[in-house]
């Protein structure tokens, strides 16, 4: 079941307790004989909120059908709001069996369904609240991100012509809406099973490294369903595609943290290679620029040096160095070409 149909399902079962609760007390304000166990409300409203309950029951046992065995898929230690809408799952269940258990046959408890509705509806709305907002908000992110946008696949595209997939891997289907679409669901199905899905975009990669990740953990022992080679492909196109995401949102980490703590972490690796450098290193402007724009896409999109440029030459080695630490490979000469070239066409003056 998808996202979306999970979430349509959430406010029709919503919808449902609602009309149940308010009938039940509307019916609830006709007399009822105690000894009879009989009320004088109209048959019609008797029979309709019996229909609407059942109606309830139905979609209740539905959704679980399809949830229940997700959990058992899921990772060993479950997210707090998981367990918040497990619980709320399972004291639903039980209220409904108790309700159905007193209609049936202890007629003698019948004043209390008043309260055992209320609290289903209650419970209800916090089982709802948990799931749905997040849902829609999930599904407006991903009309926004660049991933899916021509652009967006357009990279994509150009990336995994070197991110070291096989052979047999069909590129231009990967690089489609559907088949990001595919390797989301992948990612939320079936990598959370051992991982949480903060530590997994914690930070940007590069594409080589992002199709190496997924295939060492593809041929780990899983606990739940294995990762097919098909399925590989399709993660590892739509990691590569969201790069730039987490790159975006690593960089707001980063900035935030400089805020706080106003420490910086300088990397020797540039600083060094070109105080130790006896030997002056070639320099040619379109070489340099092609250099650049080649290592530089692999984790973000060329203009976030444009929109965030370096205001220092000790900051332009800060920026590679970082990109360093994620992944990026850069020989020591590489290093001193682009380190020039982003001082003399990027440096804020």
């Amino acid at each position: 079941m998808s996202t979306s149909t999970s979430a349509i399902l959430g406010l029709i079962f919503l919808g449902l307790a609602n009309a149940s609760v308010f009938l039940m007390f509307k019916l609830w304000g006709y007399p009822f004989d105690k000894e009879t166990h009989k009320s004088e409300a109209p048959s019609s409203l008797m029979l309709l909120h019996r229909l609407i309950g059942y109606a309830y029951a139905i979609l209740y046992v539905f959704m679980m059908w399809h949830m229940v065995p997700r959990l058992w898929n899921y990772q060993v230690e479950l997210p707090p709001r998981t367990v918040a809408h497990l619980m709320l799952g399972i004291t639903i269940g039980v209220l409904i069996l108790v309700k159905i258990a007193i209609l049936r046959f202890f007629r003698h408890f019948e004043e209390a369904m008043p309260y055992i509705g209320t609290t289903l509806l209650i419970c209800t709305y916090l089982l709802i609240g948990l799931s749905v907002p997040f849902t829609f908000r999930e599904a407006a992110l991903r009309t926004q991100t660049a991933a899916f946008s021509e652009e967006g696949i357009a990279r994509t595209r150009k990336l995994l012509e070197n991110a070291g997939l096989s052979s047999e891997a069909p590129l231009d289907q990967l690089a489609s809406k559907r088949k990001l679409r595919e390797g989301q669901h992948v990612l939320q199905r079936k990598c959370v099973v051992c991982h949480d899905l903060r530590t997994i975009l914690a930070k940007p990669r590069t594409p080589t490294d992002w199709v190496r990740l997924v295939n060492r953990m593809a041929i780990k022992p899983m606990i739940g369903e294995p990762i097919h080679q098909e399925e590989e492909w399709t993660v590892s196109a739509y990691l590569i595609a969201i790069t730039p995401d987490i790159q975006v949102s690593a960089r707001e980490q980063r900035q935030e943290r400089m805020r706080v703590e106003e420490a910086k972490e300088a990397a020797q690796i540039a600083t060094v290679a070109m105080e130790t450098e006896t030997v002056a290193v070639p320099y040619n402007e379109a070489e340099a620029k092609a250099l650049f724009e080649d290592k530089c896409s692999q984790c973000h999109p060329l203009t976030d040096v444009e929109d965030y440029p370096p205001r220092s030459a000790e900051e332009t080695t800060e920026v590679i160095a970082r990109m360093i630490d994620t992944g990026l490979y850069l020989e020591e000469e590489e290093i001193e070409i682009i380190t020039r070239y982003i001082n003399e066409n990027y440096l804020d003056q």
